[in-house]
């Protein structure tokens, strides 16, 4: 495969720095995006576009890893200009026709939803491609390799090409290179299956880099998935006593709050960095989606 270069777009999430990256893979058959970011930064994606070089209609192939809104919420305004989508099969009906996912982000973010997410708008079918374990699609000379991964959402891909793999969330959150944790927000959590994807991505030959959506590069990959692997077993357990004991979100949200806190400062968070964190994985999601975990496991 010929050379590409990689640039890590920061879409300044809420005004923060590394919070949510996009990727401009430059090709030799021209530039391709991973993931979109949400449709409220897509103003800071245009000029971090033009900032290398490029137009947004200059990108004709989007890469999605998963369709959670702050990865792939403007997708739709590239497939406008006729840029294919390439997602997980479970993501597909989803990004055709988002009424049901537009619908359950404003129950929950109500008067919020138009300032962190901005809206969803369907995508013609004959610009979405569903994509299956370890298909490849050719773009021009390049090959980008599918990787379903499931256990921070059902419908995750990561992506490779050569020896780069852009991880979207099942590689956690990790922002100046601090703490990695992950991000846990409902409905899909699954402990298992997400420790299942870790040991996948780590058996792939020669992954020399990771990029990570929140945030940038990754090179350590042996000890960022170790550590990984450690936080999600610390961020479950802290839950299953809460939800044995039958407690609601708001219950324990104060304690897991708490919990997030120390876990960040005793893993050397650097204090600069707490807002990035919190917008890249709010706790308030993550102590939902773990409780909706634990939910479904006691009750099966």
């Amino acid at each position: 495969m010929k050379q590409i270069k990689i640039h890590t777009l920061d879409l300044n999430f809420l005004g923060k720095e590394n919070g949510i990256a996009a990727f401009l893979v430059e090709c030799p058959d021209g530039p391709i995006l991973i993931e979109s970011g949400p449709h409220s930064t897509l103003p800071v994606l245009t000029k971090a576009i033009e900032a290398v070089g490029f137009a947004t209609t200059d990108i004709k192939h989007v890469f999605l890893t998963h369709i959670h809104l702050d990865h792939a919420g403007a997708a739709w305004c590239f497939a406008d200009q006729g840029a294919k989508v390439y997602l997980h099969p479970r993501g597909y009906k989803h990004m055709h026709d988002p009424s049901r996912l537009l619908a359950s982000a404003k129950m929950i973010y109500k008067e919020k939803m138009d300032m962190l997410w901005g809206t969803l708008k369907p995508i013609k079918e004959e610009l979405l491609t569903s994509v299956d374990h370890l298909e490849e699609v050719s773009i021009g000379a390049t090959k980008v390799i599918a990787h379903h991964t499931p256990g921070h959402a059902q419908h995750h891909i990561a992506w490779q090409i050569g020896d780069v793999v852009f991880t979207g969330d099942v590689a956690g959150v990790s922002i100046n290179h601090g703490p990695v944790i992950p991000p846990c927000p409902p409905p899909d959590i699954d402990r298992e299956a997400w420790l299942s994807s870790i040991d996948h991505l780590l058996s792939l030959p020669d992954i020399k880099q990771y990029y990570l959506t929140h945030f940038g590069l990754i090179e350590n990959i042996p000890e960022h998935m170790a550590e990984l692997k450690v936080a999600i077993e610390d961020y479950t357990g802290f839950m299953e006593p809460f939800a044995k004991a039958g407690k609601t979100v708001d219950e324990c949200l104060p304690d897991f709050q708490d919990f997030v806190k120390k876990y960040l400062m005793e893993h050397g968070l650097d204090p600069k960095d707490a807002d990035a964190y919190q917008a890249a994985n709010p706790s308030d999601m993550s102590a939902t989606g773990l409780l909706r975990y634990w939910s479904k496991k006691l009750k099966a």
